[in-house]
């Protein structure tokens, strides 16, 4: 017969035995959890030198780009400018077009067929292509008239440029292909206007089309390098 004593003698074994079980189950746990933990890490931390490496190849491209564009058109002939840190290429309308025009003068187009060329020689050749992902043409102008009128007169201005890189005049037919992968037009109104050197609004510089380049997941890059504190 079991007794009083018996049984909670009985009850005492098991709870010693259920607790060194529960104790083990639990150090297994948090041991998985420390485990499962440095791999994280490990991984997490092979991600950001990956991602610096792409950074700084991507980085490397630009800058690249840029002095190869400042040296191919540093010649004061052409009447352009190479912005140093995007590598965009800016000149005044007034190369292209009249004032409140969007009609390309005539003998732009002999400009257009100088520029265009050489600008591809730099950007497209060898080993730097596959990082292109857009090339952009950006038109600007200055305060006279309405948002809305200078947003569509900066529209039609890249456009008419756009439209004879790609029309049958042009003379470098192979130049085409190229420029119908990448190729888009883009207006900023007067939203973007230029300063002189006194640092006051510059109509005259304000009047302008850029041509500008996008590396390839370039707004993901950027925000990597906020993430990474570059």
């Amino acid at each position: 017969m079991t007794t009083k004593y018996q049984r909670l003698f009985k009850n005492e074994q098991e709870e010693a035995h259920f607790w060194p079980s529960f104790t083990d189950l639990l150090t297994t746990i948090l041991l998985c959890f420390i485990l499962l933990f440095i791999i994280m890490m490990v991984i997490k931390s092979l991600q950001i030198k990956e991602m610096k490496e792409t950074i700084d190849q991507i980085m490397g491209v630009r800058s690249e780009l840029v002095n190869g564009l400042k040296e191919e058109f540093n010649d004061p002939a052409y009447g352009i400018e190479v912005d140093e840190k995007t590598g965009a290429i800016i000149f005044n309308t007034e190369i292209l077009f009249a004032y409140d025009r969007a009609e390309l003068k005539p003998d732009s187009l002999e400009f257009l067929d100088e520029f265009v060329p050489k600008y591809l020689d730099v950007l497209l050749k060898s080993g730097y292509e596959e990082y292109i992902a857009e090339i952009i043409i950006e038109g600007h102008t200055d305060r006279d008239g309405s948002y809305l009128y200078n947003l569509k007169l900066a529209q039609d201005r890249a456009y008419s440029v756009a439209a004879y890189i790609l029309s049958d005049d042009f003379p470098y037919k192979q130049i085409q292909q190229h420029m119908e992968e990448k190729l888009t037009v883009n207006s900023k109104s007067y939203t973007d206007f230029r300063t002189d050197e006194n640092g006051e609004y510059s109509p005259d510089d304000s009047r302008r089309v850029e041509f500008k380049f996008r590396l390839k997941d370039e707004e993901i890059l950027n925000k990597t390098r906020e993430l990474l504190g570059r």
